[in-house]
């Protein structure tokens, strides 16, 4: 499968792309620097340069033809204030669900974050507005005509990989490692599961295709 991943550079994003292409697949990796090109073909990924911020439908729907699946992994990360967790976090992925639409390609997976439609009305502060704008987003994800699942992982770990995970509609929250979030992103684009779910993911006790495969 041909598959773009939004934030391309990403930790997720990266540990995906090694999955994917370790799996046969073909990962394009979007991204707005062009210095990091080449740590995403190390991953074995093919590097696009997109700034989502400032793209239109139209370069995003040329990108994306021909494509299997999009996942969306794109954040501002921390401390890039406030502004562009609406810009990016929520923007760009309608951005990227209307260029899927335009170019006929239907199978989204879009990263979010545990807890996000339980934000505040604080419109400074920065891990509000983070969590407001993945709720919009996914809102605005899931009134589109697409074959969407959102994956909302608890509080993200660089340990390694451990394959033992629980995701439900909702958990307890929790911490899990990226390794895993991969994992079951990997897992969900081969499978095709959780179509129209919304799915929280933190460590657990039942291995990553278990998990999915319940869903």
């Amino acid at each position: 499968m041909r598959i773009v991943i939004a934030g391309g550079h990403g930790q997720i994003a990266r540990q995906l792309s090694r999955r994917l292409s370790a799996a046969g697949h073909h990962p394009i990796a979007l991204l707005r620097n062009p210095d990091h090109c080449g740590d995403v073909r190390e991953d074995g990924a093919e590097p696009v340069v997109l700034d989502l911020e400032r793209g239109d439908v139209h370069r995003v729907e040329e990108i994306l033809h021909g494509a299997d699946a999009v996942v969306f992994a794109a954040g501002a990360g921390p401390k890039s204030g406030p502004e562009r967790k609406l810009t990016l976090d929520r923007d760009g992925l309608i951005l990227t669900a209307d260029g899927m639409l335009a170019a006929g390609i239907r199978r989204l997976v879009v990263v979010s974050s545990i807890g996000a439609d339980d934000f505040a009305s604080v419109d400074d502060d920065e891990f509000q507005t983070y969590l407001r704008a993945k709720s919009e987003g996914d809102a605005a994800v899931r009134e589109r005509d697409l074959d969407w699942t959102i994956v909302r992982p608890g509080s993200l770990t660089d340990d390694d990989a451990s394959d033992a995970v629980e995701i439900a509609d909702s958990v307890e929250k929790g911490s899990v490692t990226r390794a895993d979030v991969a994992h079951v992103l990997h897992v969900l684009l081969e499978t095709g599961a959780g179509v129209h779910r919304t799915v929280e993911v933190v460590a657990g006790s039942r291995s990553v295709s278990e998990a999915v495969a319940a869903l």
